[in-house]
C-alpha cells in the first residue's frame, strides 16, 4: 500500500475466502441492512441493552439440516474482528429467532440449539461497542444452512473453531450487516 492510499476497513469482506456457497435471504425486524443498529443491539457498557436482534430466513438449499447463526465485527481493532454471537444445532425446522433469543436464559433458543462463549467469554448476545475513534464497524449478522443435523462442536470451542466447521458444512449463507459507531446508542 502506498503512502498515498489510505486504507478502507470496509474494503475488506471476511466472508470472500469462505467456501463459496448459495445464498439465501434473511430479514429482520430489528436491523436493515447498510443501516445503524438500534440502542438495543449496543451493548450495555455503550449504552444499549445486548438484546440480540430478530431474525427470519427463508430459501435456503433444500439439503439443509440445521442453521448457525453468527455476528461477527471485522472492523474491531484486534487484527482478528471480534465475535458478539454464535448459535449452531438450530433444528431445520426453526426458520425464525426472536428478538432477545440471544439472552441467556431466555427460553428462546430452540431445544439443541448451543451458544458458544463470545470473545467476552459470555454464552449470550454482546452488543456493539466501537471504541471511539474506530470509525464505523459492521456487524455481520450470518444464517448459515449445515448439511448436518448436529455439529459436533465442544460447547467451550471459540466461534473461530464453529466458523472453520462451518466453512466445511455450510450449503448456503444468508447475510445482514448493521452499522455501528462509538456513541451510537446514546
Amino acid at each position: 500500500m502506498s503512502q498515498n492510499t489510505a486504507y478502507d476497513p470496509h474494503s475488506h469482506d471476511p466472508l470472500a475466502i469462505l467456501r463459496p456457497v448459495p445464498s439465501f435471504t434473511v430479514t429482520s425486524n430489528d436491523v436493515t441492512d447498510g443501516k445503524p443498529l438500534g440502542a438495543a443491539q449496543f451493548g450495555a457498557s455503550s449504552g444499549g441493552s445486548d438484546i440480540s436482534p430478530h431474525l427470519s430466513w427463508s430459501g435456503f438449499p433444500a439439503e439443509t439440516k440445521s442453521f448457525a447463526v453468527t455476528c461477527y465485527d471485522p472492523d474491531a481493532p484486534t487484527g482478528a474482528g471480534f465475535w458478539h454471537w454464535a448459535v449452531f444445532n438450530i433444528p431445520r425446522s426453526v426458520t425464525e429467532l426472536p428478538t432477545g433469543a440471544g439472552s441467556p436464559n431466555s427460553g428462546l433458543l430452540p431445544e439443541g440449539a448451543v451458544t458458544l462463549p463470545n470473545e467476552a467469554r459470555l454464552t449470550s448476545f454482546y452488543g456493539a461497542g466501537p471504541p471511539e475513534g474506530t470509525g464505523v464497524h459492521r456487524y455481520i449478522f450470518v444464517v448459515h444452512a449445515v448439511d448436518v443435523a448436529h455439529l459436533d462442536v465442544d460447547p467451550q470451542s471459540t466461534p473461530t473453531v464453529l466458523s472453520f466447521n462451518l466453512n466445511f458444512h455450510a450449503v448456503g449463507r444468508a447475510v445482514l450487516t448493521g452499522l455501528g459507531e462509538f456513541g451510537g446508542a446514546h
